[in-house]
């Protein structure tokens, strides 16, 4: 729903992108980053937690660099499929998609009550990741049919990241550890990509506006869902 909600209003894209980096951001510091620290602070403590949100954010800057340079001498491209950078941001959100499935099925391992807790919360930011997903496709000049491929495919990575607990279970130090990573890899998505592609040709104001609203919608909608 958050992802079709994107592609009605692509004209609006500049505001749609400043609460993405908004949302983004608030994913990883309210959601990722907590959740990290609270499964894996029993083996690896908070230093070498948030050193692996550091190094996160270093491996996704140099994916980012090689994509850049990959698309600059690449020719004979069709960029309806948009660019490197765009998928390569499309298949980060699809991973913490599947992650978030996988976060259920290890918590229906534990008991239905705190799977069921942790299923809601994943419905309630999941809407915010749709957005995202369907954003770094449009802006990275993909098209609408492109962005809907991977929409999709974003939809569909909770249900097989749940589905694939049914064959094992993964440590909670481990699971931390991945969601710490990946956290970092939203916090570059955030600063270093939504948030100065939406400032760059329109009002500022509006956009700060609407990164802050981002980050507010997610914090609120993380804390309700913990409640």
């Amino acid at each position: 729903m958050g992802g079709l909600l994107a592609l009605r209003f692509q004209s609006k894209l500049y505001l749609i992108l400043g609460f993405s980096a908004g949302a983004v951001i608030g994913v990883a510091f309210f959601d990722l980053l907590p959740t990290a620290i609270e499964l894996a602070s029993k083996t690896y403590g908070v230093r070498e937690i948030t050193s692996m949100a550091g190094f996160g954010f270093v491996v996704y800057l140099l994916l980012d660099r090689l994509a850049v340079h990959f698309n600059q001498h690449k020719t004979n491209s069709n960029t309806s499929s948009g660019s490197l950078r765009g998928k390569i941001a499309a298949l980060c959100l699809t991973l913490h998609s599947f992650l978030d499935g996988v976060a259920i099925g290890l918590a229906f391992h534990l008991s239905l009550a705190i799977g069921s807790l942790v299923a809601v919360a994943v419905l309630v930011h999941d809407f915010a990741d749709g957005i995202n997903t369907t954003n770094v496709i449009l802006k990275e000049n993909g098209s609408r049919r492109n962005a809907l491929k991977w929409l999709i495919t974003n939809a569909i990575a909770p249900l097989l990241g749940a589905l694939s607990t049914l064959y094992y279970k993964l440590p909670a130090e481990n699971l931390g550890l991945l969601l710490a990573l990946i956290s970092g890899f939203f916090l570059y998505i955030g600063a270093s990509d939504f948030l100065p592609e939406s400032r760059a040709r329109h009002p500022k104001l509006i956009t700060l506006f609407m990164t802050i609203l981002g980050i507010l919608t997610l914090y609120m909608a993380i804390r309700i869902a913990e409640v």
